[in-house]
């Protein structure tokens, strides 16, 4: 064996790459064993069995294995029907996405089995495969093995000439590459990337334009969907089928080469569509057999070479692209001019150098590595598609602003799927990547994998807080997208003017998502008269929110019946606003508070419900608002509480206990509490609106709430029951709603919560609001007064003051901006039009985010920028907008990650203001940086792999 002169070669390669082992090491070019493993079975299953790049390693370790047992089980088939059967059933199944086909299988078995309406699957992109979708897959798959067998068995077979049937199918298979190349180019707005297309729609902002114009581009679409789909397919298995390579014994080389061709038909029609007829031309070019590629390979080994050369081919143009553009970057950037002279002087003289290293890269499918984002290039580590090693979707910065993006990603994808089956986006090749863009929104699209109607992405939202590199780029993205989609030419060819740039333009997508303005309140929120009328609307407001809240309660026409049948009217108690409070001697008053605080514990008033004992008087039973026992007033009888025998209960205790908690009153001083007494509502039908009984408490003196009740509008109260709809299901619903108008005791409890309301929002000061007392309020920070302990231990009646103070002020800018409101119909209507279409709150509320992607109609929020010294209101808009969308250089965004990799992990820069980082408007190199994944880079939302059904 020592003679042997191969292994004396292979003995010398290693002793010199053993020698460099460690500068490569040190320099970062070694992958790591599992970037390197991913990335050779990566390669393999692509060109060698035919496959895609998988979305996780998972299934790439899956699909690697099946691939591979199918061509290995294909050498071992003795019929030559049999082997093309099988290569074709196999290749047409395993180009599917089977994994999500089992889930939606998986999922409709378990709802059959229970019986009942399923669950959706865990992402809305993952839709079910309908009964549709199955039988077309099984018809296509029907059809092909058809053809196949019938063409393997029948047709005859013979050297490719130019008249045989082999040949007249590559003629059909070149007339259908050029068919859909000029389909496809007609779909982008830029031909080559060089030219403006002269037939997509020109100056387009709006949807509605945007669809009008794109009509007849999409009936184009639908064309190259089915020459894409249905028609080359047939036409390569055609041409595969009557190849005279697959007559005789099988081969290793056969079973290799012709399993990837007929699973490359279905995985990506479009380059095997290329491959295929760039065979059929060298056969007919070369028809001489004593050539080597005629001699010595079968069809399936040339279509094999003929990938792998296209796909490195393609690779060499994108590196040598980007390496100009780094040189570009370099002489254009006056900050850096100087020091970068001289490397670009080097670059040029040490050309071929360069070219060898770029080619090096391109073979082994490696990043090309400009250190420092200067052009000083290295050859990057081999690495999987995905770049990094991380599951796809599960790391990103989550801030406040992770919520717009995860609403619009389910439109987002709708969107994508038309324009990549429509081919708007050109060839769809993994490790693609396209950048959207919409107002401050930037969307990174990367494909992961594709197959048979189908690809695979990855979404990432970067972040909407720019600092100024991030704006110097977004500046530039929204001019090469504004140049190529809004500018008018008056040529109708014109050229790209930001050729030069990493991003082409391909397409815009209509998009449901919200629009955000933002607003100065300057005029309006400190404007005299609008604060001075606010203070009367939040009355009638809380008045609205307060009924509307009591007319939706649960079982309230089970209330309304029970009732009917009793015909009993009820009690409740309620502040008597009018009434006047008992006298009592100072030693009474004494004696009563320590009767009170000996007698009445916390668990007694909230636990222990006192009995009542019929009296010899009583005539009639009374009953108590929602079951609760309280004494008849009159009662004279006492009985100790912690006894817990039937008796009667001291009613002023029960009175004064609700008032414990306010300052001690001196002697000799009558305390100005109102007396509480227990009235009957005059309508029976009036517990259908009644209040919670614990907001019936008294915490406000009895002459400040005889003072505020003045300003209670009783008008717009019983305008508003008037309007009720809860009780029109009813007979005689009107003759209802106007004997609970009418009912003096409810209006007097609407008073009492309305009014503490009212002064628990403004506090002690009576006067006019000002505009930080609007914006604290609006944020919940409530001023101190004597009901603020009384309004917050109530939570959800504190919500709604609060929801009726924010519908206040929304309204207020309303009128400000849009005019006065003329009768109490408008005003009812607006109000009702903020509870079912806005969201009335604060960005940092997680109210605010449900809102989003509940997809309320309207946001709105109040702001101040401190910086600008002025008040802001921020609204958003849910509507159908464009966003525009271009392709980005995958090797310029592959070399930059990779940098980015060997930059902080080898080289420990962790500079913040480090050079890689800073904006250039030709790289995009901060915008691609924020896209890699955590801890690298810092994308605020990321998206688990999402499949996209192409059709």
């Amino acid at each position: 064996m020592v003679n042997i002169p191969a292994l004396e070669q292979v003995n010398q390669i290693l002793h010199i790459l053993f020698i460099f082992l460690p500068f490569l090491w040190a320099l970062g070019t070694l992958p790591p064993p599992d970037a390197l493993f991913l990335w050779a079975m990566e390669q393999v299953l692509e060109f060698g069995l035919g496959g895609s790049s998988m979305s996780t390693r998972l299934r790439l370790l899956l699909m690697f294995i099946i691939s591979a047992g199918t061509a290995v089980t294909s050498y071992f088939i003795p019929s030559t029907v049999g082997v093309v059967l099988f290569m074709t059933g196999l290749g047409f199944l395993l180009s599917l996405n089977l994994s999500d086909m089992g889930l939606a299988f998986k999922h409709s078995v378990t709802r059959h089995r229970v019986g009942t309406k399923s669950k959706p699957l865990p992402s809305d992109s993952e839709k079910h495969f309908t009964w549709k979708e199955c039988l077309f897959y099984i018809i296509i798959l029907v059809l092909a093995l058809i053809e196949t067998s019938l063409l393997h068995h029948f047709a005859g077979f013979s050297q490719i000439s130019k008249n045989s049937p082999q040949a007249i199918v590559g003629y059909v298979l070149m007339i259908l590459l050029i068919i859909l190349w000029i389909l496809r180019e007609i779909q982008s707005v830029c031909i080559f990337g060089i030219f403006r297309n002269p037939f997509y729609p020109k100056d387009v902002q709006t949807v509605t334009l945007f669809l009008e114009k794109q009509t007849r581009l999409v009936k184009i679409g639908v064309v190259r969907w089915i020459l894409l789909n249905l028609v080359s397919p047939f036409a390569m298995i055609a041409f595969l089928s009557l190849d005279s390579s697959l007559q005789g014994l099988h081969s290793v080389s056969v079973s290799i080469g012709f399993t990837r061709a007929f699973r490359m038909v279905w995985q990506n029609t479009e380059n095997a569509l290329l491959e295929t007829v760039i065979v059929s031309v060298v056969h007919l070019l070369i028809s001489s057999t004593d050539v080597w590629w005629n001699r010595s390979l079968d069809t399936g080994i040339r279509l094999l070479l003929v990938g792998i050369m296209r796909d490195r081919l393609i690779q060499f143009i994108s590196k040598l692209q980007f390496a100009v553009t780094i040189l570009l970057a370099s002489l254009t950037e006056k900050k850096r001019r100087k020091s970068t002279t001289t490397l670009c002087i080097l670059n040029i003289v040490f050309c071929p150098f360069v070219l060898v290293l770029i080619i090096f890269s391109t073979l082994l499918s490696s990043p090309l590595l400009p250190l420092f984002s200067l052009p000083l290039f290295l050859v990057g580590f081999p690495r999987p598609v995905r770049i990094w090693p991380g599951a796809v979707g599960t790391t990103a910065c989550v801030c406040a602003d992770t919520v717009y993006y995860a609403h619009m990603v389910p439109s987002l994808t709708t969107a994508l799927q038309a324009a990549m089956a429509g081919g708007s986006l050109g060839l769809l090749l993994p490790g693609s990547h396209y950048l959207g863009r919409f107002q401050d929104r930037l969307i990174w699209i990367m494909i992961l994998e594709c197959g048979y109607t189908y690809c695979c992405i990855n979404i990432k939202g970067l972040e909407l807080q720019e600092t100024s590199c991030h704006t110097a780029e977004a500046q530039r993205v929204d001019e090469v997208f504004q140049s190529a989609f809004e500018q008018e030419y008056s040529r109708i060819c014109s050229i790209n003017e930001h050729f030069g740039n990493v991003l082409t333009p391909c397409t815009v997508l209509p998009v449901k998502l919200y629009s955000d303005a933002r607003n100065v309140l300057s005029g309006i929120i400190d404007s005299h008269d609008n604060l001075k009328e606010f203070k009367g609307d939040l009355i009638k407001v809380l008045v609205w929110i307060l009924v509307q809240y009591c007319s939706r309660k649960p079982s309230v026409q089970e209330v309304v019946h029970k009732t009917e049948n009793k015909g009993k009217a009820s009690l409740t108690i309620l502040p008597a606003l009018n009434a006047s409070p008992q006298t009592q001697s100072p030693e009474d008053t004494d004696s009563l508070n320590s009767e009170i605080l000996d007698d009445w514990s916390d668990d007694n008033v909230f636990g222990v419900e006192p009995t009542i004992r019929k009296g010899k008087e009583e005539k009639n039973q009374l009953k108590v608002v929602s079951g609760i026992n309280l004494p008849i007033p009159g009662s004279v009888e006492s009985q100790g509480v912690g006894d817990h025998s039937i008796g009667t209960v001291p009613e002023n205790s029960l009175y004064e206990s609700v008032i414990l908690g306010y300052p001690v009153v001196d002697k000799g001083k009558q305390k100005d509490v109102a007396y509480i007494p227990l009235m009957e509502f005059s309508c029976s039908h009036s517990h259908l609106l009644s209040l919670p009984e614990e907001w019936t408490s008294n915490c406000l003196p009895n002459s400040k709430m005889r003072e505020m009740s003045s300003l209670f509008p009783e008008e717009w109260y019983q305008f508003v029951l008037r309007q009720l709809e809860c009780l029109h299901s009813e007979q005689n619903a009107s003759n209802v709603l106007e004997e609970i108008a009418k009912d003096k005791v409810l209006k007097d409890f609407y008073v009492h919560a309305v009014m503490t309301c009212y002064f628990s929002l403004f506090g002690v000061d009576n006067m006019v609001p000002s505009p930080g007392h609007i914006l604290r309020v609006y944020s919940g920070v409530l001023p101190w007064s004597l009901a603020l302990d009384w309004l917050t231990e109530k939570p959800e009646l504190f919500q709604l003051a609060l929801k009726a103070f924010r519908y206040t002020l929304k309204l207020m800018i309303d009128k400000a901006s849009l005019g006065p409101i003329e009768d109490f119909k408008e005003l009812i209507n607006c109000l009702e039009e903020y509870e079912t279409d806005w969201y009335i709150g604060l960005v940092s509320d997680e109210k605010w985010k449900e809102a989003i992607l509940q997809e309320k109609p309207y946001l709105f929020s109040l702001g101040y920028d401190p910086n600008m010294g002025v008040y802001t209101g921020r609204v958003l808009t849910l509507q159908e907008l464009l966003i525009q969308v271009g392709k980005l250089n995958a090797e310029a965004v592959r070399g930059q990650w990779a940098n980015l990799s060997w930059e902080l992990l080898y080289a420990t820069n962790d500079d913040e203001e480090r050079y890689s980082i800073q904006a250039h408007p030709l790289l995009l190199r901060n915008l691609t940086v924020q896209a890699a994944d955590p801890p690298l880079g810092y994308p605020i939302y990321s998206s688990k792999p999402l499949p996209i059904h192409l059709y």
